[in-house]
């Protein structure tokens, strides 16, 4: 298809009622399609099912330690040894929680606020009115938090290689309100960014004007890369203590697209001070985690051969499905100059962006064609994307038979959107 903003107004009229009658006929389908959340398929789930067999009857003790009692609040020593690597930290600066590292984002900014960090002079929610910066477009379940705690957001531009850090230096140089920054480093939520090392070194060095200023590192995607290249990054952890920082970085990881979405391991690393602090913390609210399926996920882990083999089987699940995407939207938007889209090397997502203005039309319309997606604006703070344009495509869920027909949907209802606006 030619360009749709280059054409006159009688072509206009007729590409409309073509793509409007491809519209109509996608409908009548009756398809039910869903590419709202970037969950692992069941295909993917059954990778781990040796998980529903493990530890075992009699396997629940790890040297001296019982797994099936209270204690050992900072989690299997095995597995944060196991788990460390991954996330380029030190063993004993690991703290295993139970499924969500959301969880545990959410408790540290808890408790940041009711008690400050080890920096802070006071704790957060005696501060007037703290703020966070959110590189858009980002996560929406970071900007839920926020805003159900009352912190107010601040986007910042993200691109391929990171946020635009001359827009994050000024900010967090001026502004003593800022007390953290959302990142998703490798293949970012749903963009697939990943934080060049330049950035990686300027977001540790930055002045700030909050002496306890943190680095929410949510690095969700370490291992999920979607072809042979295993995209590596700076490691954020030593670049800050580089920069006499230490204490900047709180970084976040699990093994929720690993192994078992809804009951794998998360973890919480950083600075031995920040460990302390989150321990003394932590100890109030528990008297410690799963220990038995941290020892099932360390027995899983090991005997497939580690993460990085398992990892590759779940590319070979995904990478069709996203090579399907990619290739649909090359058919039916290519060249026609009202979408571009993403092709990342790893994570869960593809960022699609349509012409401004029509991106709420987009989902309305694909959600009456049997096409469910994320709302429209998801992937800024508050659900309002200005430019009303970025929409986050999740295909793994989907099985593969399904995933073409959905992005076939998707790809109609921008045209149809883009040509009515065009059309006035």
């Amino acid at each position: 298809m030619s360009e749709l903003t280059r054409l006159c107004a009688d072509e206009l009229r007729a590409t409309l009622a073509e793509v409007r009658s491809r519209y109509e006929t996608f409908a009548q389908r009756g398809l039910k399609l869903n590419l709202t959340r970037g969950k692992p398929s069941a295909e993917q789930l059954d990778l781990s099912n040796e998980l529903l067999c493990l530890p075992g009857a009699g396997d629940y003790s790890v040297g001296a330690l019982d797994c099936r009692n209270y204690g050992d609040l900072q989690g299997l020593a095995d597995l944060r040894t196991l788990l460390a690597p991954v996330f380029g930290v030190s063993p004993e600066c690991v703290v295993l929680g139970d499924n969500s590292s959301l969880a545990l984002m959410h408790d540290a900014i808890v408790y940041s606020l009711l008690k400050g960090t080890c920096d802070s002079e006071r704790p957060w929610s005696k501060e007037p009115g703290i703020a966070f910066l959110c590189a858009v477009p980002g996560y929406d379940r970071h900007f839920s938090i926020c805003q159900e705690l009352g912190i107010e957001m601040i986007s910042v531009p993200l691109h391929e290689d990171g946020p635009d850090m001359d827009v994050v230096e000024q900010r967090v140089a001026e502004d003593a309100r800022i007390k953290g920054m959302w990142c998703v480093p490798k293949y970012s939520n749903p963009s697939g960014a990943v934080y060049s090392n330049s950035t990686v070194d300027r977001l540790a060095k930055m002045k700030t004007a909050a002496p306890d200023f943190r680095l929410f590192w949510d690095n969700a995607y370490a291992v999920h890369h979607l072809g042979a290249e295993a995209v590596e990054i700076a490691n954020i952890g030593e670049a800050c203590a580089r920069h006499g920082h230490p204490n900047r970085a709180f970084i976040f990881g699990s093994t929720s697209k690993v192994t078992f979405a809804g009951a794998g391991v998360a973890l919480f690393a950083s600075s031995p001070a920040n460990v302390r602090w989150y321990l003394a913390r932590m100890e109030k609210r528990t008297i410690g985690g799963d220990k038995l399926n941290q020892l099932r996920h360390l027995r899983l882990l090991h005997n497939v051969g580690g993460i990085a083999a398992l990892m590759d089987r779940h590319r070979a699940i995904l990478a069709p499905k996203f090579a399907k995407v990619q290739a649909v939207f090359a058919e039916l938007l290519g060249g026609t100059g009202v979408a571009k889209w993403t092709q990342p090397k790893g994570g869960y997502f593809i960022s699609l962006d349509v012409l401004p203005g029509t991106a709420r039309e987009v989902v309305k319309l694909a959600k009456q064609a049997g096409v469910e997606l994320t709302p429209a604006g998801a992937t800024h703070p508050y659900g309002q994307d200005p430019e009303d344009r970025t929409i986050r495509i999740a295909p793994s869920f989907p099985d593969l038979a399904e995933v073409g027909p959905a992005a076939e949907g998707v790809a109609i209802c921008v045209l149809l959107a883009a040509l009515e606006k065009l059309a006035g």
